[in-house]
């Protein structure tokens, strides 16, 4: 009987403590998240450099050992990238990110209709990056758990 109820009251913790159990020491634990980037950023790139900054806080704030971060960019989103081309500092930025595994995933439909080359016209962007339709992985992405921010 006392085995039992050690058993039931021991199951009873672990389902009501299982979420604070997934935590780390950050109080976050794990993430997955994707940023939605389809906005011009304005005339010297601010909005671009402050989305980076976005992501590179989060990192810091749940570290990157916690967090999955997929940026999906269509549209004008893909003038970060454009940009990145001639801005070291978007280069820096883009490139530390994509160094805690951050991933850029690029528009095939955007690439096709503006008649961008992501080999020439990119910073940093190559074949695996490439998906076919940005709003729909976002919508895979959300179907998969992923949070969605628009920063």
């Amino acid at each position: 009987m006392m085995t039992k109820l050690f058993a039931a009251l021991s199951a009873l913790f672990f389902v009501a403590a299982g979420p604070l159990l997934a935590q780390d020491d950050t109080g976050y634990g794990k993430q997955k998240v994707v940023y939605h980037i389809n906005y011009d950023g304005g005339e010297d790139d601010r909005a671009y450099r402050g989305a980076m900054r976005n992501i590179q806080n989060h990192i810091n704030a749940v570290g990157a050992d916690n967090l999955e971060v997929r940026v999906v960019l269509h549209g004008n989103g893909l003038g970060l990238l454009m940009s990145a081309k001639a801005d070291e500092k978007l280069q820096t930025q883009v490139g530390g990110l994509k160094g805690q595994n951050v991933s850029f995933n690029v528009c095939n439909n955007t690439l096709k209709g503006r008649k961008i080359s992501y080999s020439d016209d990119l910073y940093d962007v190559w074949e695996e990056d490439i998906v076919p339709s940005g709003v729909a992985e976002l919508s895979k992405l959300q179907q998969m758990g992923f949070t969605y921010i628009k920063p």
